[in-house]
């Protein structure tokens, strides 16, 4: 009985008791992790006997609050917002709907008048839900309503949203082609040691050249590069702020008119040497980069700057800055992780004398300085096509400003993680806090909003990260490892609708990265709502003489591969089987089975291929890649995504899952300089190929 209750108790927090793997095996969580995911989410539980107890506090909680904290209206239809009241209670119903433009409705009337749609009890006294609509249609936007009905009261958010997501204004999508590396990634002959912003707009520009429309890189937020030191764009220091390293110094200095240090030299040679090697150093980047940035810092506030307005201007808009600053300077002062500061300060009370006030300075004015350049970037990127394809990752570090600021907002106690699957046998755990679904919704989803118009101001595309999280999330319980991890719903609706409403405002794209194992009416829910799929090749390639690809979804974001799959290259040759070999993820069974498949699916992708007429008789790696991309280019996906690396065989990833120091993730810089990518063998004539195909698509 006690058992039964745990798993009643967990229904009606949103946790699931089992879940299907990806094998269809049937995997049943424990009575431990049920316990500890609960207790993140409130339940009162110290053990399995505490379910009963806490299952009807659960239930009285539910019906003594006179309305839920969210609803949605879609489409201008009038809302419906659900009352709980005592069935003998009534009298007069105080409505007050403020709108998100300030102004205000208010009206009343008999709370007998509304329709019982749902009836309970809370210690044997009876209580009736009731359904009250909204008088008017609401305007798109984030509104709230107040209600009060004797001595009950409480408040609702009230979300009015398209039901789609944004698509061009005359509902047909222009099918389009663009080209992936990751901002880092990018050599030239005048960064500093890794890619900047100035070389991904320069990037645009050659691929928008050759008729392009579209450059997708990694995240390129803010990071933590000295102590604490976490250089991957999956784990960054905040959803709400750029990342620094990536500014174009050379073009700061101009900007701000300062004349050359006196260790200019030396820091030009220091950049030599960066430059040339093979991975990107980011301690030392940064390093020489805040040297000179600090200096520009000292420099334009010790003196008449003529863009102290604007700069003012841009704090007053992103209020949000001058906190994050004060965190960075007292993470530099104390250099260390915000959980071990000392108290008011981890609890998030700062004041001056807490930090270093030119350290704080220093990080508001390169937030500026972010802000710029990648409006520049947005600009060039938006002349052709979406343009600036941005990635949205899933979640922060756990010493994130943003777990700091917005406690509430995350589930302490779990990380995110996905269970055992086929790759990795073991599950993942990914060491960050998930939201707190319950918490997300308390508060409107204001932190979420803000990270997404953090993206959306410059994003013609946003791609959002394991899409399955707004449908449920793996919680690793901490203490636990990944198999004894569980799954918790979250709001899916609510969550569809603050995207759809944040991508109308911006006018951008969503695509949706709904890769692995995906939940029964996710992807249903993604076409209602507009929502791209990816179309990934790896994924979908069998060994099917007849059709070794999958047919594409109509609409979807093609692909042959993503940053942490193997390149072309390596999967043609099957060196990522001896990468898994020597990383122990394959035993020599496993991988001789997986040989043997690529095989067969190496043979069936250059018959059809060629039976498409796509492939000719020399059927060496280029020409099969160009094959592989033409066939991407005829299907009935919106847009082709060619990974820049596959086009000249590289064989290394960008980010080998499930490891850390094993590899150097992360850090790869591309083969060839920008600069000479029209010298690179088969480039430009692959990406033509490309273009042609789908100016001919656009044309039928």
């Amino acid at each position: 009985m006690s058992i039964e209750r745990l798993h009643q108790l967990a229904d009606v927090y949103g946790v699931q008791t089992s879940y299907q793997s990806d094998r269809g095996e049937y995997c049943q969580a424990s009575p431990e992790s049920l316990l500890a995911v609960l207790r993140v989410l409130g339940a009162p539980v110290r053990s399995v006997e505490d379910a009963g107890d806490a299952l009807r506090q659960r239930w009285q909680a539910f019906w003594r609050q006179l309305v839920t904290e969210v609803c949605v209206a879609w489409d201008g239809q009038r809302a419906e917002v659900m009352l709980r009241l005592p069935a003998r209670e009534g009298g007069t119903l105080h409505c007050r709907l403020e709108f998100e433009s300030g102004a205000s409705h208010i009206w009343s009337r008999s709370a007998f008048d509304l329709p019982v749609v749902e009836t309970g009890a809370v210690a044997d006294v009876p209580y009736v839900g009731r359904r009250l609509t909204l008088p008017e249609a609401l305007p798109l936007g984030y509104h709230r309503l107040a209600l009060q009905v004797g001595d009950h009261q409480g408040t609702c958010h009230v979300i009015a949203a398209p039901e789609q997501a944004y698509a061009a204004p005359d509902g047909t999508p222009v099918k389009t082609w663009g080209a992936f590396l990751p901002a880092y990634a990018i050599r030239s002959e005048r960064n500093w040691g890794a890619g900047d912003f100035t070389d991904l707009g320069n990037l645009i520009g050659w691929v928008q050249g050759l008729g392009g429309g579209l450059v997708g890189t990694l995240p390129v937020l803010a990071a933590f590069l000295d102590e604490p030191f976490e250089p991957s764009p999956y784990s960054p220091a905040s959803r709400l702020f750029w990342n620094e390293f990536y500014l174009d110094v050379d073009r700061v200095l101009a900007d701000e008119q300062i004349g050359d240090l006196v260790e200019m030299a030396n820091i030009r040679l220091e950049c030599d040497a960066l430059r040339a090697t093979a991975l990107v150093d980011y301690r030392q980047v940064m390093a020489v980069k805040r040297r000179v940035l600090a200096h520009v810092q000292r420099e334009v506030f010790g003196r008449s700057w003529a863009r102290r307005g604007d700069f003012e201007a841009f704090l007053t808009s992103h209020p949000r800055v001058h906190d994050y600053a004060a965190f960075r300077a007292v993470g530099e002062r104390l250099r260390t992780s915000w959980v071990n500061w000392p108290e008011p300060l981890r609890s998030g009370t700062l004041k001056p004398g807490d930090y270093d006030e030119e350290n704080a300075r220093y990080h508001a004015f390169v937030q500026f300085l972010a802000h710029n350049q990648m409006q520049s970037v947005a600009e060039k990127a938006g002349k052709t096509g979406p343009g600036l394809y941005l990635d949205f990752p899933l979640g922060v570090n756990t010493d994130s400003y943003d777990v700091w600021r917005e406690r509430a907002s995350f589930a302490i106690g779990v990380s995110a993680g996905a269970p055992p699957d086929s790759f990795f046998t073991k599950g993942q755990d990914w060491g960050f806090p998930p939201l707190h679904p319950e918490a997300i919704r308390a508060q409107g989803f204001g932190y979420l909003r803000d990270c997404l118009r953090h993206h959306l101001q410059f994003a013609g595309m946003l791609r959002i990260d394991h899409m399955m999280g707004l449908h449920r999330f793996y919680w690793v319980p901490k203490g636990m490892g990944a198999k004894q991890g569980v799954y918790v719903r979250y709001p899916e609706n609510e969550l569809f609708a603050v995207y759809c409403l944040e991508s109308t405002r911006h006018q951008a794209v969503l695509v949706g990265e709904d890769l692995g194992t995906v939940p029964d009416g996710l992807r249903p829910a993604m076409a209602q709502h507009n929502v791209h799929r990816l179309y990934v090749g790896q994924y979908e390639i069998q060994p099917n003489y007849e059709r070794p690809f999958s047919p594409a979804p109509p609409g979807a974001i093609a692909s042959l591969n993503t940053h942490d799959m193997p390149t072309f290259a390596a999967f043609w040759k099957e060196l990522d089987l001896d990468d898994r070999m020597d990383l122990g993820i394959l035993d020599e069974a496993s991988c001789q089975q997986e040989r043997e498949r690529r095989q067969h699916i190496r043979q069936a992708t250059i018959q059809y291929l060629r039976q498409a007429g796509l492939l000719g008789e020399n059927a060496d790696l280029p020409a099969v890649l160009r094959g592989c991309l033409q066939m991407l280019a005829g299907t009935e996906s919106d847009a082709v995504l060619a990974n820049l690396e596959d086009l000249w065989q590289a064989t290394e990833p960008q980010n080998v899952p499930g490891t850390w120091r094993e590899r150097p993730n992360w850090q790869r810089k591309a083969a060839h300089n920008l600069e000479d990518f029209d010298k690179v063998p088969g480039l430009r004539a692959t990406l033509a190929v490309l273009n042609h195909v789908i100016q001919a698509h656009r044309t039928r």
